[in-house]
């Protein structure tokens, strides 16, 4: 894969910016019935309402969820120098996914999306603790170590997920199994601006540091002698991405293959360049799962097929032929 030129790497980047700008405008219009746009225009209900409070920010969502998962899985990709891995490859999404599902059986749901976000990040965290202490043996921990790593974490989180859905009440179960299909909501714009604050901050200090990921996915040994700082860089990584991976998951369930296929596709059809891949990833991710959920949305209308359900029927082929590709 050759790196883009400057100006295509431009262009690439402002292109996946401004489609990410126009799925904002126009995926809010989509939907299982047609607004009035005069009544829109007037700001009357319930065509306003419908708009705002239900469709836009449901849109904003899927766009900082998705972009939060595509940045996500390119910083890990990076950092461990393999397209296979992920947030959800590492377990680090599993963990999460057992927190929020622990801080709904405790009924910090009640708390609103707050104990939510409490209990992913304590679950993103402590598989994180596990997984590099699982390594931490090893002077240098291969990536196929913390693969195989993620994948016993993953396996140890779905049981326990399993559990504390079987141990848990009526209501507690209904929330837990509406939660874990993965999907989007009309969300607060409350917890919706912090979201996209934090998502906003994060992926501005990754992607500000894309010469030293450039460095790195060369190797260690190689970012050392041209001035990266490593272990502290990994360190980031790892804190910022499980961070991204966690906070998504606590407001949209587990929605899987996002980190693996976008990252991927804008490395084999872009550039392998972090200056281009990782904004790209950002950008594209948010289309992707917005643009999933949009046309859940209207495929069987008025039902609806959640987001991760679309994303797992695209993803797991593309998974598929990238084992079959690299066998």
């Amino acid at each position: 894969m050759t790196t883009a030129s400057s100006r295509d790497a431009l262009r690439w980047v402002a292109g996946s910016a401004a489609l990410f700008a126009l799925a904002a405008v126009v995926l809010p219009f989509v939907g299982p019935s047609p607004l009035d746009y005069s009544r829109v225009w007037a700001r009357a209900a319930p065509d306003w309402s419908i708009l705002v409070q239900l469709r836009l920010s449901r849109t904003l969502l899927g766009l900082f969820a998705g972009a939060a998962l595509g940045l996500a899985g390119s910083v890990f990709q990076t950092m461990l120098r393999d397209t296979l891995a992920t947030p959800y490859t590492l377990g680090v999404s599993a963990g999460a996914s057992l927190g929020a599902v622990a801080a709904i059986a405790l009924n910090w749901y009640a708390w609103g999306v707050w104990g939510i976000w409490i209990g992913a990040l304590a679950g993103a965290v402590l598989v994180l603790v596990l997984v590099t202490g699982a390594t931490s043996w090893q002077r240098d921990a291969s990536a196929l170590a913390l693969l195989l790593a993620g994948i016993a974490i993953n396996s140890v989180c779905s049981a326990l997920i399993l559990l504390v859905l079987g141990l848990s009440g009526v209501s507690q179960t209904f929330s837990i199994a509406r939660w874990l299909i993965g999907s989007l909501d009309a969300i607060d714009y409350r917890p919706l601006v912090v979201f996209m604050l934090v998502v906003t901050v994060l992926a501005a200090a990754l992607i500000r540091r894309a010469r030293d990921w450039n460095l790195l996915s060369i190797g260690e040994a190689w970012a050392g002698t041209r001035g990266a700082d490593v272990r502290p860089l990994l360190r980031f990584g790892y804190v910022a991405g499980s961070t991204l991976a966690a906070l998504t998951v606590a407001v949209t369930g587990p929605i899987g293959f996002i980190g693996l296929v976008v990252p991927h596709l804008v490395r084999m059809r872009v550039s392998a360049d972090d200056r281009v891949l990782m904004p790209c990833a950002f950008f594209l991710g948010g289309v992707f799962l917005a643009s999933c959920d949009a046309l859940g949305r209207v495929l069987i209308a008025p039902a609806e097929i959640p987001a991760g359900a679309i994303t797992a029927c695209i993803g797991g082929p593309y998974l598929v032929w990238l084992v079959r590709r690299r066998i």
